[in-house]
């Protein structure tokens, strides 16, 4: 285990194919060290070749991310139920932490949408935010570092493949459905409600927003709210109509806040209704060790939460990264992305940031405003620093509709409808995973929604397992390939000889009755056929394997089976192209010796002559 992990670690730290040729042991260890450093800290690589023609793109790109980093990290983290500074602060460590270990060039990092929902929906029925909101505060630091954690180990060994069990389609149907929420959860906000549901399904959410029509809630909230949604919708179809005012949609949400805030603050609008912010504490990031609830009943609880939004994290963030990355024609290492982004939430959970990852939407404006490298976040991060230290105490009179409407105006990027008709189009089953990952966060829970998602994703998996594809083969006319009959119809079976191949990877307890049954089944259906025409019958069974990368006893012993079945039918079986794993199994289980050593070949065209000649010498011999 200590050698898999020690490799497992080298690989992700060393560059792959790197050769020592230095002549001294010193100059080795010089060479290695900074091969270690440059793996761990991506930034000491390409910070050498970094040049001023790249700082001025880097600036202005993130200059355009911070003005739309700063209002919504505002509206995510009243999302998260936590004070307006913690999204801030959000939006300064991390993505500093992330420039320095980080590999993807345009990845926008920050507090999102999806992530704060989760947390806010998990952590409440936990710790309720009203009644003790530094506790429900500590809590979500508590699993922020858990969060890290979990994502810091599945970079560290290896362990990506997790997050690969949120399918695409299951993340198209969560994301759908956790925007629906998300969007009738800011009804608060619009209509500036002070009593509204904790839940997160939408029956709750609706029921609690038609019974508080009754009790007092504002009109200029409502009307403020919607005016500058209208102004950033429009802002956004514009940005995507003409891609060269990418900057149009970037800072609208910046303006909105300037804007409001001075309505508010001109007109006295508060004092009529419309519910504002209030205090922002600035400053710098305040140290969150002492915060940390590392003991206590609800860890248990704590590791759960960050388990799952670390994968739904890591799940967005490399999906992010990927896409952007393909555009630009390099390649992301999702285990370095796990660690570097592990990393950033443990520096994260000590300096009172909750759960940061990449932003779809922001990462968008940064990639369009001309971003060369890490460089625009460090930029976004300083900027950000620099609006706590001067311009927190500006938005004292911020109407908190406008964070809603901000909100509001981020989710349609959320929503993929034409991802969603793909995949119906497509793949079915992949669909009904859509559409159960949907439905179970509509209706149900965040927690829910991922288990159907999940839970779907390993039933089609299952399926596909216990009943694998299996194939009768014939060879196509003039020519010594032999493939599938239902694909090619053209292709000719041999008489007395009945050739099948396996598709399954690994023949086991869970499918080798199926199979066996299935071959055997073939066997009688093809004896009566033969005895209704012609006498005689099958006299060899082929079972072509080369798609089996391995077997089990299970799958030996049903081998075994069919074998005796088929010397009941006076019928050989065969085996071709075994791969090695399979062939030293069998040979331990000395089922090469029953069968006999003679009867495995290299291809299914071997085997058939070899049973052909085999089927003459015995008629010769009668």
């Amino acid at each position: 285990l200590l050698q898999e992990l020690g490799s497992s670690v080298r690989e992700i730290i060393f560059p792959r194919g790197k050769k020592h040729t230095s002549s001294t042991a010193r100059q080795k260890q010089q060479s290695r060290a900074i091969e270690f450093l440059q793996g761990v800290f991506p930034i000491l690589r390409w910070g050498r070749d970094y040049k001023a023609s790249k700082f001025k793109n880097d600036l202005m790109a993130g200059l355009t991310l911070a003005s739309l980093s700063i209002p919504q990290s505002i509206g995510y983290a009243n999302l998260a139920k936590l004070d307006p500074q913690y999204g801030l602060y959000t939006s300064v460590i991390p993505p500093l932490i992330y420039a320095i270990m980080g590999s993807s060039r345009e990845i926008a990092i920050g507090p999102v949408a999806v992530v704060s929902m989760l947390l806010s929906s998990m952590i409440a029925e936990i710790q309720d935010p009203l009644a003790d909101p530094v506790a429900y505060r500590n809590f979500v630091f508590t699993v922020t570092l858990f969060a890290g954690t979990f994502q810091a180990l599945f970079g560290l060994f290896r362990l990506g493949f997790l997050v690969d069990f949120l399918s695409h389609a299951s993340i198209v149907g969560f994301m759908g459905g956790a925007a629906i929420v998300i969007g009738l959860q800011q009804l608060k906000g619009l209509l500036g409600i002070s009593h509204f549901t904790t839940k997160t399904d939408v029956v709750s959410v609706l029921h609690s927003a038609f019974t508080s029509i009754d009790h007092p809630w504002s009109p200029l909230n409502f009307v403020l709210g919607c005016s500058f949604l209208i102004f950033l919708l429009f802002a956004r179809f514009i940005g995507r109509r003409n891609k060269k005012l990418f900057w149009f949609p970037a800072i609208a949400p910046l303006v909105s806040v300037i804007l409001s805030t001075l309505i508010v603050f001109l007109t006295k609008a508060d004092k009529h209704g419309v519910k504002i912010v209030r205090h922002i504490k600035g400053g710098l990031n305040r140290s969150s060790v002492h915060d940390l609830q590392l003991s206590g009943p609800q860890v248990g609880q704590a590791a759960k939460i960050g388990l799952i939004s670390a994968i739904v994290a890591l799940t967005e963030a490399i999906a992010v990264g990927r896409s952007f990355a393909s555009i630009k024609g390099y390649y992301i290492d999702g285990n370095k992305e796990m660690l570097a982004i592990g990393f950033m939430n443990i520096a994260g959970s000590l300096s009172s940031c909750y759960v940061a990852t990449g932003s779809f939407s922001r990462t968008a404006v940064n990639f369009s405003a001309g971003c060369q490298t890490l460089v625009s976040n460090i930029v976004m991060s300083i900027t950000v620093l620099v609006s706590l230290e001067v311009f927190t105490r500006l938005l004292y009179y911020t109407p908190t509709a406008i964070l809603a409407s901000i909100i509001l105006s981020a989710l349609p990027g959320l929503i993929d409808i034409r991802g969603a008709y793909y995949i119906w189009k497509v793949d079915k089953l992949d669909f009904i995973a859509c559409i159960g990952a949907f439905f179970g966060v509509l209706f149900a829970s965040v927690e829910i929604g991922l288990l159907a998602a999940v839970t779907i994703s390993f039933a089609r998996i299952l399926l596909n397992a216990i009943r694998p594809g299996i194939e009768a083969l014939g060879r196509l006319p003039r020519a010594d390939v032999y493939c599938d009959m239902n694909q090619y119809p053209m292709a000719v079976k041999t008489p007395g000889i009945l050739a099948v191949r396996i598709n399954s990877a690994l023949p086991c307890f869970a499918n080798a009755n199926f199979i066996r049954e299935r071959i055997l089944r073939w066997v009688t259906e093809e004896v009566n056929e033969i005895k209704e025409s012609t006498e005689g019958g099958i006299k060899a069974v082929i079972l072509d394997v080369s798609n089996v990368m391995n077997i089990d006893t299970a799958g030996i012993l049903a081998l075994e089976e069919l074998h005796k079945e088929l010397l009941v039918h006076e019928a050989q079986l065969a085996i071709a192209n075994p791969k090695w794993q399979v062939i030293h199994k069998l040979r331990l289980a000395k089922f090469i010796d029953r069968i006999g050593r003679g009867w495995i070949f290299l291809t299914v065209s071997e085997a058939v002559d070899a049973c052909v000649s085999s089927k003459l010498t015995a008629l010769a011999n009668c």
